[in-house]
């Protein structure tokens, strides 16, 4: 099954009532930043027939890019709860991070932290990160060699690192398959 690219992903998202967008801004000629969005058109029970639809963000992630195979960084990925599946939100989010750095950038390997606020939350990043084809990388806990990356990272945990082709091949398959 060949990966999709950013077009048929917003595609996708429309067949299931949802709005895909990408806000990418290049700073300094350098390094990209990231915010992928993905929310649902809610009616505003207007008393026009279409009515003025207001948006409801369902899932976004932020992060940002230097120009290296190595140098995508995953920051902050949330998914709320409510109306529609949130797998489908957040495989929607990773597939079009995914597309994008392979679309538009030189990286092919993304990095990210499974934040440790609490060992059972970790576990479950943990795993559900592994199932977009991440691997550890390293623990970021308190020695003094941790500090700067922990201040990049906003906290401890474990850092993982995941190929961009092999997580957009991962999250297509998961949003063809059947619920």
């Amino acid at each position: 099954m060949r990966a999709p690219d950013l077009h048929q992903l917003e595609s996708q998202a429309r067949r299931r009532d949802l709005l895909l967008r990408l806000n990418v801004t290049k700073v300094a000629g350098l390094v990209w930043t990231l915010r992928v969005g993905v929310a649902r058109r809610q009616n505003t029970g207007s008393p026009t027939p279409q009515g003025p639809a207001s948006l409801v963000l369902l899932g976004e992630l932020k992060g940002w890019a230097l120009p290296s195979h190595g140098g995508l960084r995953l920051d902050t990925m949330r998914v709320q709860g409510g109306s529609g599946s949130t797998a489908d939100v957040g495989l929607l989010i990773w597939a079009a991070t995914f597309a994008w750095a392979q679309e538009a950038t030189p990286c092919r390997q993304a990095t990210l932290l499974a934040i440790r606020d609490n060992d059972s939350q970790h576990r479950r990043l943990v795993r559900y990160f592994r199932r977009l084809g991440f691997a550890p990388l390293r623990e970021l806990g308190a020695g003094p060699l941790d500090l700067a990356p922990r201040l990049l990272w906003g906290g401890a945990g474990l850092l993982m690192r995941g190929d961009v082709n092999e997580g957009l091949a991962r999250a297509w398959r998961q949003l063809q398959s059947p619920a």
